[in-house]
């Protein structure tokens, strides 16, 4: 498995260097073997017309990567890095995973239910794992719902989860702002979501406005007319809203443009889970916005930002080589496992199909697959 974690020191280096053939011999990253990243990547080369990349992680906050000699940004200061890999593997012995594994992390949409909907034999899987010893958590990139409100949300589809074992963006991005000392600058979010960021932030005594309470506002566009912003705005949070409108996206343009408020995404997931019947635009939409009429880059807190990991690793004493990564997305779930040194499994429940996983046009392969968490019994 080669590694690839490129930031922005590395970038004239990865540009400059000259193709390799075939398949090179590279140091592999610490996904593969247990080594914290943090400790240096090395060459990799991948199949086809060759790419030649070098790699340190400095807390790197680009992913790029060569390939027929022009470096093609992926993921604009928000990812770590990415992992080059070999085939995967589809997991038809249980025991191949569980028995390197102590903890479990395990996203929600699309890999625990769709929508309201409970996917097929969770609730067997999670009751033989509990039995096995293992340890559970639920990291989930939907921000729309507090940690509070997932715990309803999981004792409604009868699964017995403790507050403690479930971590969500909304979360993810009160806890940056209290590492931030956010509040000690006096200053008040804008929010740009529903009541899972709102009821998080109230936990921490964050003030903010914003998000459910703009849902009916609309700016004055007649000539001369204007958006005045408060100025104590510090910070904009951009989360799934499903009231997002025009105002709204003003407000944040020019807080952020014009008062230099912070940028902060709680994920960028392109689609999501809203009901069991097709997907829907995620929150990459609301994000895409707002860079758009900005020009500047979210900082992320949610998948696959180390954020929440580093955050359990602190508090729970985890070995991050005895842990799996259990989602549905390449680009959040497995990325957010491979970034981090843990076991990687892919459920094709979600939102990946079979033919993305195996196409030559992904670069981010899991350990193994499965079709959905019920191959684990």
């Amino acid at each position: 498995r080669l590694g690839v974690v490129i930031n922005h020191s590395a970038r004239k280096l990865a540009m400059g260097a000259k193709p390799i053939k075939a398949m090179a011999v590279a140091v592999a990253v610490q996904a593969a073997f247990g080594f914290r990243l943090g400790h240096e990547a090395a060459l990799g080369a991948a199949r086809g017309s060759a790419s030649r990349v070098v790699a340190r992680r400095t807390g790197g906050l680009a992913y790029e990567r060569r390939r027929r000699g022009v470096a093609t940004r992926q993921f604009a200061a928000t990812v770590e890095a990415a992992p080059t890999m070999g085939a995967t593997t589809r997991l038809t012995t249980p025991s191949d995973l569980l028995d390197g594994v102590d903890v479990f992390i395990f996203d929600c949409d699309g890999v625990i239910w769709k929508g309201d909907s409970l996917i097929d034999r969770v609730p067997e899987v999670l009751a033989k794992l509990r039995a096995m010893g293992k340890r559970l958590f639920f990291v989930t990139n939907n921000s729309t719902k507090s940690r509070k409100g997932y715990k309803k949300k999981f004792d409604s589809l009868g699964l017995e989860v403790e507050p403690e074992e479930i971590f969500s963006s909304s979360f993810a991005a009160a806890a940056y702002l209290e590492q931030t000392n956010f509040a000690a600058t006096g200053k008040k979010v804008y929010l740009i979501g529903e009541v899972g960021i709102e009821e998080e932030l109230a936990l921490i005594g964050v003030p903010f406005i914003g998000g459910p309470s703009d849902v009916d506002k609309k700016p004055d566009m007649r000539p001369g007319g204007k958006l005045e912003v408060d100025p104590d705005v510090g910070a904009v949070v951009v989360g799934f809203d499903r009231d997002i409108n025009y105002y709204k996206i003003q407000y944040a343009q020019l807080a952020i443009n014009e008062g230099g408020a912070q940028f902060i995404a709680t994920n960028l997931d392109a689609v999501t889970h809203l009901t069991d019947a097709q997907e829907w635009a995620g929150n990459g939409s609301m994000v895409g916005a707002i860079k758009g009429c900005t020009g500047k880059e979210p900082h992320l807190v949610g998948k696959p930002s180390p954020l929440m990991i580093d955050y359990m690793e602190r508090k729970f004493g985890l070995d991050r080589s005895r842990i799996c990564m259990v989602g549905d997305r390449l680009d959040t779930d497995v990325l957010f496992g491979a970034n981090n040194g843990l076991k990687t499994c892919l459920t094709l429940s979600g939102v990946t199909t079979m033919s993305k996983l195996l196409s030559p046009e992904n670069h981010i392969r899991p350990d193994f697959y499965v079709s959905s968490i019920a191959d684990y019994l």
